[in-house]
């Protein structure tokens, strides 16, 4: 994307993506937070100053409005501990992977999708590490921490995160795919016509 128009554009897009699947992160519609980072990564790479940081605060607003209409303090909420403070790094790594591969993006080709494949599934497993891993580590939910333990509350978990990640990813994709394959397709229209 190349205008700050189009730009803006998918930034809203984004929030309300986040906003409307974060309200619960279990509903019917699971959560978008960690494709959001990975498309925003994608297309703001250039906002990442001002862009991250909205979609982050956006992230904890949502988590703390739902939580205080559940009449908890935020920090007595059992998905809320000291280490809720690693989403940051967590989400920074989507963000990351989605500006890895935004970078000399020329187009939909195989070798993209073979890279994007690899991109979610690398952001995704450093995000998890550190969001679990936060988690799992400072929560006073978890009574006696163990390596042990620790490796197999991360299996457990990495599969369905890897799952709603690339589905929202891969939605994206074909949208972006569409959006080329039209923009052509008014080339050639136009090619023919001059």
């Amino acid at each position: 994307m190349t205008t700050s128009l189009q730009r803006a554009f998918v930034l809203t897009c984004l929030v309300l993506l986040m906003a409307a699947t974060r309200v619960n992160h279990f509903a019917a519609i699971p959560d978008a937070s960690w494709a959001v980072f990975f498309i925003g990564g994608f297309y703001l790479r250039s906002w990442t100053r001002w862009a991250f940081p909205l979609l982050m605060a956006l992230a904890v607003l949502v988590d703390w409005v739902v939580i205080r209409n559940l009449g908890l303090d935020f920090w007595q909420h059992y998905c809320v501990s000291p280490g809720y403070w690693m989403l940051l790094p967590a989400y920074f790594a989507m963000w990351a992977g989605g500006m890895a591969l935004g970078h000399g993006y020329h187009g939909a080709q195989w070798s993209t999708l073979a890279k994007a494949v690899a991109l979610v599934v690398a952001a995704v497993a450093v995000c998890h590490l550190f969001a679990q891993g936060g988690f799992y580590w400072t929560t006073r939910n978890v009574a006696d921490p163990t390596v042990g333990g620790w490796l197999k509350n991360y299996a457990d978990w990495f599969m369905p995160y890897l799952g709603t990640t690339a589905l929202y990813v891969g939605l994206a994709a074909a949208l972006q795919l569409a959006v080329e394959q039209v923009g052509k397709l008014r080339q050639a229209q136009r090619d023919v016509r001059g």
